[in-house]
């Protein structure tokens, strides 16, 4: 299997002419990549001008008086195909709870979406997947990222994410896709998937920076 490599841009950048650069910029340098699967994550509002594969959020309702809102529907309808969920940074400000991320993992699964749900404990697993089948994992996708390493230049050691990877793996008894994100850059890049034995990776700085996403990508594509 490919690693992934998921870009998520957050709320950058911010105007259109600055995303184009950025997103043009990354896919010249590596349109001839094939041995890694690279999804940008941008916000809601530059999707359907770059036509990327990934999104930040979802709503767990299909349609209806909520606004403000994205339905994975909306999303699916663009060429959606992963969706990030469960974000620290959305449980810190948004404040959601493991109940709200729970109904978006099942919105999204039942969209045909892949959901890329974000932890920094094992105890969020149960409450997050709670009422989710172990035929409907095929899809889903677990990233794992400690609280500390995020937005903090400080990544997680690779042997305490490493022991962190196989305790996910444990305690879903059944063999999915786990990737690491926290400080992620093109120096530990290749040690999260050869050490650590992770199947991708979650940069967040670090993919708004064109050379250092580039150089993350091809660093792993040689693993």
């Amino acid at each position: 299997m490919k690693p992934l490599i998921v870009a998520n841009w957050k709320m950058n950048p911010q105007t259109l002419a600055d995303t184009k650069k950025l997103f043009n910029s990354v896919k010249k340098r590596i349109k001839d990549t094939k041995k890694a699967e690279v999804v940008i994550c941008a916000p809601f509002v530059f999707l359907p001008i770059l036509k990327v594969k990934g999104a930040q959020d979802c709503f767990w309702e299909e349609k209806g008086a909520y606004t403000g809102e994205i339905s994975t529907k909306m999303l699916k309808d663009l060429g959606i195909e992963y969706v990030i969920i469960g974000h620290s940074e959305r449980r810190k400000y948004q404040k959601e709870t493991d109940e709200m991320i729970n109904k978006k993992i099942k919105a999204a699964i039942v969209e045909g979406l892949k959901p890329i749900l974000c932890i920094d404990k094992i105890s969020q697993l149960e409450r997050d997947l709670k009422g989710v089948s172990l035929k409907e994992f095929r899809n889903l996708i677990i990233a794992y990222e400690p609280l500390f390493a995020i937005g903090s230049g400080q990544p997680c050691p690779p042997e305490k994410a490493e022991r962190m990877r196989i305790l996910i793996q444990k305690k879903l008894k059944k063999r999915i896709r786990i990737v690491y994100g926290g400080s992620v850059n093109s120096q530990n890049a290749k040690e999260y998937i050869e050490k650590a034995g992770f199947q991708g990776l979650l940069p967040g700085g670090a993919s708004l920076k064109a050379k250092e996403f580039i150089k993350i990508i091809k660093n792993v594509s040689r693993s």
